[in-house]
């Protein structure tokens, strides 16, 4: 099993979508090359993914399509 680096070794950036306020979305590359997503308000929940699954979820958030492939009712 491979451990994660801790979170003080990552750089975190914000997203430039995000306001000063809370709810802001972070970003930072791993050294093994994995992308860790996080929101501000509670920064110890982290999404790990290969950019071929952040890729993945920024189409599917775009066409609102949930994670069983459903389209919400428009």
């Amino acid at each position: 099993m491979r451990e994660r680096p801790a979170m003080t070794e990552l750089h975190w950036q914000k997203s430039s979508f995000s306001s000063e306020a809370s709810n802001c979305l972070e970003l930072a590359t791993a050294p093994d090359g994995t992308l860790r997503l996080r929101e501000s308000d509670d920064p110890a929940a982290v999404l790990t993914l290969r950019t071929t699954g952040l890729a993945a979820l920024l189409t599917a958030t775009r066409h609102g399509i949930s994670a069983a492939g459903d389209k919400p009712d428009a």
